[in-house]
């Protein structure tokens, strides 16, 4: 198998090679961290860890560029843990098994980490150059952007000195992000009240499985199933008709992917499996029917389980699966202002049984602040007409578009430079840490690049191989146009 490291250009993807041998989910990017630090210096570079854990390196201009303005390259230090149910792999420990794939690099059955592990990748790199020319540097690598941005909320003034910020967290070659989406989670915590199991009864195991998932922003707009309400819309409709028993139910992992497999453990009468058998049977032809185009490995079966102690009482299911049923999800309204971008979307992403209480975690987007809020007072009202707690936590801002932005123009003018062709200013669906960037520098001028990744946050995320290198031109390019300081 070809090594990543003879692709071009070899110095970032020797960097990308490192950073897939070492274990570095959100919450867990100490190792990674560390093994940064320990290489940066051995090069002498000026090395800082603030009080969150975020990593600032600093490196002197090449030599005749010294007046240049300082520019800080960002990227972050977590990944998306995400795998296929049948891949044994744990993100704590175990390296990322990435590989070649024609055009692409891609993952043995996980998530890949090329989000943002190719735009960490590329700044290390230039860091190690003594080749590349560019005025006074500065590198910034936060934590935990997947699983909360712990890291951007917790960035003080005063440690950065740059003027201007190039993000490498986009995700599509070609197009020039000058914004983003703000968010906020919110959280349904509804309570169990358990009754004995029916006498008679028997046990089964729901699983839907099969689904792509994605990028609960950057994916949320390709009609994609989201298993969460695919298997509450099941059983919204069958509880009634065959008397079941909910015992525990399950589905998704983060906030911020489409959810791509649920599950649910249920009891019925023993005379009405055929039914249920009939039941999924049906539905799983309805499902294929309606997400054919999207959804192609989608699954749906039954299979026997152990009886459980205690089922919930037909109060607690009524209520669970009518939230479930109703809760928005998906795209709410598109931009009037952005043509063809998302304005504001939500995701019901993880649910889960825990002791006497099914928690719901959804993930609110928004390019405006208006559109979270509205979306915040429909789930408050969702809340109240079930009975049940909601919290919301978490918000962070939008980035505000800058049209007249110079760094904006000088990327805008370097790629119709090199590739003759005008690229596309977007606004982007998704929570780039720009905007919580803007708190403690609200004077430095931002712009965000990166090259094509598909089905990030899933575990058939991949790059293209031919982006990576066109990202890496455009990225020394601007660094060379980088104007002098006034």
């Amino acid at each position: 198998m070809a090594s990543l490291g003879t692709l071009y250009p070899q110095p970032l993807w020797q960097w990308f090679e490192q950073i897939c041998a070492i274990p570095h989910p959100s919450k867990h990017e100490q190792a990674l961290s560390q093994h940064i630090q320990a290489w940066a210096r051995d090069k002498g570079l000026s090395v800082l860890e603030d009080s969150v854990g975020n990593l600032i390196i600093k490196k002197p201009a090449t030599p005749g560029m010294e007046n240049r303005k300082t520019v800080v390259i960002q990227a972050h230090l977590d990944m998306v843990p995400q795998k296929n149910a049948d891949k044994a792999h744990d993100f704590t420990k175990d390296p990322i098994e990435a590989y070649i794939d024609g055009d692409w690099v891609t993952a043995k059955g996980t998530t890949l980490g090329a989000d943002n592990g190719i735009g960490m990748a590329s700044a290390l790199a230039i860091l190690g150059s003594d080749e590349i020319k560019h005025g006074p540097l500065e590198v910034l690598l936060t934590i935990d952007e997947e699983a909360g941005m712990t890291g951007a909320f917790g960035l003080q003034p005063g440690l950065l000195e740059a003027e201007i910020l190039i993000n490498t967290d986009s995700e599509q070659e070609g197009e020039i992000y000058m914004g983003c989406a703000g968010g906020v989670d919110a959280e349904f915590s509804v309570p169990v009240q358990w009754q004995p199991l029916p006498a008679g009864h028997q046990a089964y195991r729901l699983s839907l499985t099969g689904l792509k998932g994605g990028h609960s922003g950057v994916n949320i707009h390709l009609g994609r199933g989201n298993a969460n309400k695919l298997l509450a819309r099941f059983l919204v409709a069958q509880a009634p008709l065959l008397e079941l028993k909910i015992s525990e139910i399950h589905g998704g992992s983060l906030r911020n992917a489409i959810p791509r497999e649920a599950s649910a453990i249920v009891t019925l009468p023993a005379n009405l499996r055929p039914q249920l058998e009939q039941a999924v049977q049906d539905y799983l032809a309805l499902l294929q029917q309606e997400l054919a185009a999207v959804e192609p490995a989608l699954d749906f079966k039954l299979s026997e389980t152990l009886l459980p102690a205690q089922v919930m009482s037909h109060e607690t299911e009524h209520k669970l699966l009518n939230l479930l049923h109703a809760c928005p999800n998906g795209v709410l309204r598109m931009s009037d202002d952005v043509v063809g971008v998302v304005e504001t979307s939500l995701n019901v992403g993880v649910m889960t049984t825990q002791g006497d209480k099914v928690q719901l975690l959804c993930l609110i987007r928004s390019l405006i602040d208006s559109g979270r809020q509205q979306l915040e007072s429909m789930l408050s009202a969702l809340a109240a007409l079930a009975g049940v707690p909601v919290r919301f936590s978490g918000a962070y801002p939008g980035w505000k578009p800058d049209p007249s932005s110079p760094v904006m123009k000088i990327v805008n003018d370097t790629y119709q430079d090199i590739y003759q062709k005008e690229p596309v200013i977007m606004v982007i669906h998704a929570g780039l840490e720009c905007g919580l960037f803007k708190k403690p520098y609200p004077d430095m001028d931002m712009v965000s690049i990166g090259p094509t990744i598909r089905y990030p946050h899933g575990p058939d995320e991949m790059v293209n191989i031919e982006t990576v290198g066109q990202y890496w031109q455009l990225l020394l390019a601007v660094l060379e146009r980088i104007p002098e300081r006034a």
